[in-house]
């Protein structure tokens, strides 16, 4: 078994399903005590009681990026409960889907507050205790960031800020021995194709993305811990994730015309 965790406090927020129960049960395995935060606390129960029979320490934290508040009272649980924070993780996200001029700007104003504020929230309390453990930091970004898929103008955008966001943070806490990994996947196992725009989870929705190209998130997971514990900048995750990115930095305009032809969201 890796133990290159071990010892060492995660805090994962989204926790409770898809690529943050993952990474969960992935570092847990690495010998890591793990908090996992988010909305449906019978969710994150579920993912402590797996690490618990993986003989893991674990918690449940349960917590509304949304919320300062209640941001800044996670962690301050984790701190009191684990002993303090090494690796702090801003996973929570999910996707507004739809054509620009139909979205509303509440739709809009939700899929910020979420997914860049939500990650500003996590790092802004996160950050004083890694400093003190010379600890890491983690920002979920997306592949979609490299490419202007229709129907996903917000979600892009979001995930752009975060990428933003990844790359200030890996400079200005550099000289505190405080790493930030951004970590950029493409398709992953997870429920996001089941949230509608308002957040709600509708779990007989179907997932409209190609079944064929998603990973296992286990396997990601895997290659995720591989890049936290590397301290790496940027990781992108999954192989048409690497071939999108690389395409997207070096023919912006081949995948420009790649995308035209993909049917848009409504």
């Amino acid at each position: 078994m890796a133990r290159g965790f071990a010892d060492k406090v995660v805090w994962i927020t989204g926790g409770g399903s898809g690529i943050g129960a993952a990474l969960a049960r992935e570092l847990a395995s690495r010998g890591a005590a793990v908090a996992v935060s988010g909305r449906r606390v019978d969710r994150l129960e579920g993912v402590v009681a797996e690490l618990d029979a993986m003989g893991a320490r674990a918690i449940a934290v349960p917590c509304d990026v949304t919320s300062d508040a209640q941001v800044a009272a996670a962690v301050r649980t984790v701190v009191d409960e684990l002993g303090r924070l090494d690796v702090a993780v801003a996973n929570a996200g999910y996707g507004v889907v739809g054509r620009l001029e139909s979205l509303t700007e509440e739709e809009w104003r939700r899929q910020l507050d979420v997914n860049v504020l939500g990650v500003v929230r996590t790092a802004r309390h996160a950050i004083p205790e890694l400093r003190r453990t010379r600890g890491r930091l983690v920002l979920m970004g997306s592949v979609i960031v490299y490419a202007g898929v229709p129907g996903n103008a917000a979600y892009t955008a979001s995930k752009a800020a975060v990428n933003a966001i990844g790359a200030t943070l890996s400079a200005e806490l550099a000289p505190d021995g405080v790493s930030c990994t951004t970590i950029n996947p493409g398709f992953v196992a997870s429920e996001i194709g089941q949230v509608d725009n308002q957040g709600v989870y509708h779990p007989d929705r179907r997932d409209p993305r190609p079944a064929r190209l998603i990973w296992p998130a286990d396997k990601a997971a895997r290659a995720m811990a591989d890049a936290i514990l590397r301290r790496r900048r940027e990781a992108v995750i999954t192989g048409h994730g690497r071939v999108i990115a690389f395409l997207g930095r070096h023919f912006p305009g081949l995948v420009a015309r790649l995308v035209r032809r993909r049917p848009s969201a409504k």
